[in-house]
């Protein structure tokens, strides 16, 4: 998610070049069900806040007793700041050394160039979906964590495609509860996933049509939860050896 942020941003700085600053988006037209083109095809980040961001925050507060000690993030380190307890370091994965920040440089599909065991909790939100070789990247993961840490996740089921990351490195892959406990539990072993869909039909359809959270009249609509519809998959994995 930080990552799509940072893209959203990039487009705003971009219009604000060329068009001037922006103003206040007009409202949406709730009752227009036939419409062919989205509202938003920037996941909402042109009108506010996206909704999957309010399931990934929810999954991290969630499980806020997990960041704690040595945390490591990907691009940069909010949520470790923003939901940790007792941090003793907010450390940044890149994976190329455009980022001076970065405290690891390294290949998640390639854990060979990761450090072993060197964090307590590994928070990779969104990332998961623009990774090709996905059980790679679950691995380096697990190669990162200490001995009883404990990997936070999120991927998209339901969601749009971002053409930002597909023209660059590439958008792959949507995900099931199922698949995605499969695939970290060959890494991590039966026992030591938990995984928690979020999402329902409306919000389904509303983050496909790229409706951002403050145009809701009401956001409590996005708290019931259909695994039919899952918009957000969060996983929790601990390293056991």
């Amino acid at each position: 998610m930080s990552i799509r942020k940072k893209i959203g941003d990039r487009y705003f700085k971009l219009g604000e070049r060329f068009f001037g600053k922006r103003s206040a988006p007009p409202p949406i037209q709730f009752g227009d069900r036939l419409r062919v083109e989205p509202i938003s095809r920037l996941f909402g980040f042109d009108r506010g806040t996206p909704l999957d961001r309010f399931y990934i925050e929810k999954f991290l507060a969630a499980n806020s007793g997990c960041i704690h000690g040595d945390c490591l993030e990907i691009a940069e380190s909010t949520y470790s700041r923003r939901f940790g307890y007792d941090v003793k370091s907010c450390g940044i994965l890149m994976y190329d050394q455009s980022n001076p920040k970065a405290t690891i440089v390294g290949d998640l599909t390639k854990p060979e160039t990761l450090p072993e065991k060197t964090v307590d909790c590994f928070i990779a939100t969104q990332t998961l979906n623009f990774t090709f070789d996905v059980s790679a990247a679950v691995a380096g993961a697990y190669r990162l964590l200490r001995v009883g840490g404990v990997l936070l996740a999120t991927a998209a089921g339901i969601s749009q495609i971002s053409r930002y990351d597909m023209e660059r490195w590439g958008d792959f892959w949507r995900f099931t509860d199922l698949s995605i406990r499969r695939i970290t539990e060959k890494v991590f072993g039966a026992g030591n996933v938990e995984v928690i869909t979020y999402g329902n039909a409306l919000s389904a359809m509303l983050m496909l049509q790229g409706v951002a959270q403050e145009d809701l009249p009401d956001k409590t609509v996005l708290d019931k939860t259909d695994a039919d519809y899952q918009v957000i998959i969060g996983v929790k994995a601990t390293r056991r050896n």
